[in-house]
């Protein structure tokens, strides 16, 4: 199974979202094509209600506790309960990567 895969059942399952998305940014990255080790995740849930954000990653690292310790290299969460997201509708797009040669890539550009 893919991890993309694992991840949207093991997060669907665990919260039961009204809004979800698990994002691959692995091809942002200084790595092989076809990884799967950096994603982004929203998810909206009112499991999230009356906890604070570190709550809530705590909730999401650990529902994804097999995949960070033995797949995933990066992951950026984004949480929301329906009324937060409701006054929303998006979360804020990743940074760049500037790791690896992508990384000496752009500190040449800067440089010259």
């Amino acid at each position: 199974m893919k991890i993309q895969t694992q991840i949207t059942d093991k997060l669907n399952a665990q919260f039961s979202p009204t809004h979800l998305t698990v994002e691959n940014e692995s091809s942002k990255h200084n790595v092989p094509k076809g990884s799967e080790s950096h994603f982004k995740v929203v998810v909206v849930s009112n499991e999230f209600a009356g906890k604070r954000l570190i709550q809530r990653h705590r909730l999401v690292n650990g529902c994804l506790a097999d995949e960070l310790a033995n797949h995933i290299h990066a992951l950026a969460i984004h949480t929301y309960t329906v009324e937060e997201w409701n006054l929303q509708f998006a979360a804020p797009d990743s940074p760049n990567c500037l790791g690896g040669s992508k990384g000496d890539e752009t500190m040449k550009s800067k440089l010259n």
